[in-house]
């Protein structure tokens, strides 16, 4: 068994590895080899299933059990980003145009940790915690390909956690409720008829008409979703025309969906379509939209974020409140009735990595110290599901 000073030693070596060797989704060879590697040679079950990439592994207790075995999941996601990184750390990628932008080697790094610290306390508890170390949630759907593997089917809930640069280390946010949005997408395509741009009236302009439909989209949000419901609409691309002379034929427009709302996500989908394709109509031209959805919101089980709190209060670390926020990770497939048939209820943890630049920038660290805290923290977590 490694001392406190052996184990941060050790968590700090692995999450300089990951932080330097970024891979992106689905591309994650190098890292599931690592992964596997490191916990087999602690004595670790690693799960058989078809999985290109990315892992399963298994924690068992070997204490008697007083009734029937308990079993809990922890998922950490780890895909790097598209990113050239600028953060000043003796450490940095040394894939150029990838990093770890978003914090999945802290993830990766105190998963491991977590199933460490947790293997050699194997003796004081009974049941299993499944890890899993899942590829792709930058793509918002390698979830989904982690639940294809059946591993989830006996697990009655699940935690989630990630990065969080808006807060110190050593502060943990959450709270019940949702904390993350739906993640949709659209494509409109605008045929009109392309013409000279000194005869516009000879066709139809598709540039005037996506610029309507921009405009008219944003009604949606304003006039038919209830006030107190965080919703929003972007329109994040629009394309047409090669050059300056000539009205083209076609344009595209592309954007995102926001809602934490069952019902608005679904009027999302209906009105987008239903507006594109009339104001397309009002000027001639036709309009085709193509709706992607992503991952639904999460809602955090109020009973596990109780237990996110006090295991926190047994450590000596902060909880402030977990803020809503629209964006989403695809850690809501876990916990989605239509996706899981069930209900299986989760808890998505907000660890406070150190104020600094956002996720996603290409500046983002994580400091060194809060990766051997997380894995203490999440290896109490998981091991007061498993005897509450």
């Amino acid at each position: 068994m490694r001392t406190r000073q052996e184990l941060e030693e050790y968590l700090t070596e692995q999450f300089q590895w990951f932080h330097r060797h970024p891979e992106l989704a689905y591309e994650e060879y190098q890292t599931t080899a690592r992964i596997r590697e490191l916990l087999e040679k602690e004595g670790i079950e690693i799960c058989k299933s078809s999985l290109q990439t990315g892992l399963i592994a298994i924690v068992k207790g070997t204490a008697p059990a007083a009734g029937q075995e308990r079993i809990t999941a922890l998922r950490c996601d780890i895909d790097a980003l598209p990113i050239e990184e600028q953060a000043e750390v003796s450490y940095r990628s040394e894939h150029p145009g990838k990093m770890h932008a978003c914090g999945h080697d802290l993830h990766i790094t105190a998963g491991i940790g977590a199933a460490i610290l947790l293997h050699e306390k194997r003796e004081s508890f009974s049941g299993c915690v499944k890890f899993l170390f899942q590829p792709a949630e930058e793509e918002s759907h390698g979830a989904l390909k982690m639940l294809e593997t059946g591993m989830m089917q006996d697990v009655p809930h699940i935690w989630g956690f990630h990065s969080d640069p808006t807060n110190e280390t050593d502060t943990i946010g959450i709270r019940e409720g949702y904390v993350a949005a739906a993640v949709d997408r659209f494509v409109v395509k605008v045929t009109g008829v392309g013409c000279h741009g000194a005869h516009p009236d000879d066709g139809i302009d598709p540039i005037l008409t996506a610029s309507a439909i921009v405009q008219g989209l944003q009604s949606i949000v304003s006039r038919n979703v209830n006030s107190f419901h965080p919703a929003l609409l972007s329109v994040t691309r629009i394309e047409a025309g090669n050059t300056w002379n000539v009205i083209p034929a076609e344009a595209y427009l592309e954007g995102t969906v926001r809602t934490m709302d069952h019902a608005d996500r679904i009027l999302f989908e209906t009105k987008v379509a239903q507006i594109a394709e009339r104001i397309a109509a009002a000027y001639g031209a036709k309009a085709e939209t193509e709706w992607i959805a992503g991952p639904p919101a999460i809602c955090n089980d109020a009973a596990m974020a109780k237990l996110c709190e006090e295991t926190a209060a047994k450590l000596g670390m902060k909880t402030v409140p977990e803020e809503s926020s629209m964006g989403g990770d695809d850690f809501a497939f876990y916990i989605d009735r239509d996706t899981m048939d069930r209900e299986v209820p989760g808890c998505y943890v907000k660890i406070g990595t150190g104020v600094g630049h956002p996720i996603h920038h290409p500046a983002f660290r994580v400091e060194i110290p809060v990766v051997c805290r997380t894995a203490e923290y999440l290896s109490e977590l998981l091991l007061a599901d498993l005897n509450r």
